[in-house]
């Protein structure tokens, strides 16, 4: 018990109370109480003056520049401009804040290279055409080295890069809520792609509770200690109900229409049309490159409950479930490090079985595995009303088939909840949790049923894939 105990304290950092004294080489992404799943600075907004050429392309990337003009990707001539900037020296860089922001600004740069072509042709006519084949070796000789440092793939990620370090607080002594978010990069320049992004970080802010109260239901598991593990899955769930609303948000923050004018850029070259062949990268390897396109599926809150409620293990075993594993290697060291911790701890302390034995207990599982349920079809349903409404391209951001892969997850919970139902005396319970029971039972059943006439239908549009 005091061995793992020790090792979460090593792994989850406390910023707050003075226990952690990063150097600047260490991880910008780490776990902390503070922080969550955040960096733990915030990230870096310019880079320094020996990179001036590349924060100047930058400036002048989106479609619409800060200023209201038009940009070098609505010209269609950012290829040409991409030329123009040196290939930079990164070898003796060891400060991790530059190390991070320059892998952002890279992976901006390679994605809208390498996808420029594929966005004008979908303006012309709603279909992605070929990207550029090769990365220059001016993006990609340092990209690498960069990725390499940080332990990273060379390619844009959700947390590394487009998400959760492309943020900057308008208040500097101001919280993390949405209304103090700008955001540091982008491809569009809209509000809308601004919403799109932002509205992850104001969720992200918020996963310094989900960490303390997952190590309290792992802990109070392993005590054997039922109050107070009742206690910690009330509060994990409220945790996730506060995330889960801040989600619903995107609905205004971002228009469901406008998403397809800046979802080309994210786009990965793994399992896309678009790079048939992979993508070599110049000065690197004659060998091509194949990397899945960033996508919230990459983000720790959901994996981070899957682990907790042993859900993992009872995903189906069949390729979508394995682009689910293949996704979790495209995120920050530090994260998959937490993951691993939690998806170990949660399986050696029975956290699951221990709900189990005691009816109470079972109806707050299935409480939180109903938020978890709540966020993934949530996700579901922003997938139908902002890209399968107005996009037949058969394939997601990542690579994942988009008619299939969140469905996949999505009926693995509502199966749990169902079998968890199964145990629980309803005799046991309060009226209260009586009440949460009966709703959830219910509501579970019949999404499933909704869920399977769904994926049927669109699989006769889009095909099996």
């Amino acid at each position: 018990m005091f061995r793992a105990r020790f090792a979460a304290r090593r792994l989850v950092r406390n910023i707050s109370f003075g226990s952690y004294k990063p150097k600047n080489s260490d991880p910008q992404f780490v776990v902390t109480l503070e922080n969550g799943f955040l960096p733990r600075e915030d990230p870096l907004v310019t880079l320094p003056p020996q990179f001036k050429e590349l924060e100047q392309l930058l400036q002048e990337m989106p479609k619409t520049t800060k200023d209201g003009r038009e940009g070098l990707l609505m010209k269609g001539t950012f290829g040409e401009a991409s030329a123009k900037v040196p290939l930079y020296d990164v070898d003796n860089i060891d400060d991790s804040a530059l190390l991070c922001a320059l892998f952002r600004d890279y992976t901006f740069w390679a994605s809208s290279y390498l996808l420029e072509p594929c966005d004008l042709e979908y303006r012309k006519t709603k279909t992605y055409g070929l990207g550029r084949q090769v990365l220059p070796k001016n993006i990609a000789v340092p990209l690498v080295k960069i990725a390499d440092k940080i332990g990273a793939k060379p390619f844009m990620e959700y947390a590394l890069s487009y998400a959760l370090y492309n943020w900057k607080r308008k208040d500097p002594q101001g919280d993390l809520n949405y209304n103090n978010l700008e955001l540091i990069r982008a491809f569009e320049g809209s509000e809308h792609e601004h919403g799109f992004i932002l509205v992850h970080v104001a969720m992200v802010a918020n996963t310094g509770d989900q960490v303390r109260h997952t190590l309290s239901v792992i802990n109070r598991a392993e005590e054997q200690n039922r109050p107070a593990f009742n206690g910690a899955l009330r509060d994990l769930t409220s945790t996730m109900r506060t995330i889960n609303g801040i989600m619903d948000t995107m609905w205004k923050r971002s228009s469901p229409g406008a998403y397809n004018s800046f979802r080309s850029f994210i786009m990965g070259t793994k399992n896309q049309p678009m790079f048939p062949k992979g993508v070599i990268y110049e000065g690197v390897s004659d060998e091509p490159h194949f990397y899945r396109g960033e996508s919230g599926a990459n983000d720790t809150i959901i994996p981070t409950c899957d682990n907790l409620l042993q859900l993992t293990e009872k995903m189906p075993k069949n390729p979508l479930t394995e682009i689910l594993m293949d996704f979790r290697q495209y995120r920050p060291v530090r994260h998959n490090e937490w993951l691993t911790f939690v998806h170990n701890r949660a399986g050696s302390v029975g956290v699951r079985g221990f709900a189990l034995q005691d009816s109470t207990s079972a109806v707050l599982y299935m409480g939180l595995l109903d938020q978890v349920r709540e966020f993934r079809d949530r996700h579901w349903r922003f997938t139908k009303e902002y890209i399968i409404k107005y996009s037949n391209h058969p394939v997601a951001t990542g690579g994942s088939p988009i008619v299939t892969w969140l469905p996949n997850q999505l009926a693995a919970v509502l199966t749990t909840m169902t079998e968890v139902s199964s145990v629980v005396k309803k005799e046991e319970l309060n009226s209260e949790d009586a009440e949460l029971f009966e709703r959830l039972s219910n509501a579970a059943s019949t999404q499933h049923r909704i869920l399977e006439r769904e994926v049927a239908e669109l699989k006769e549009r889009f095909g099996t894939f």
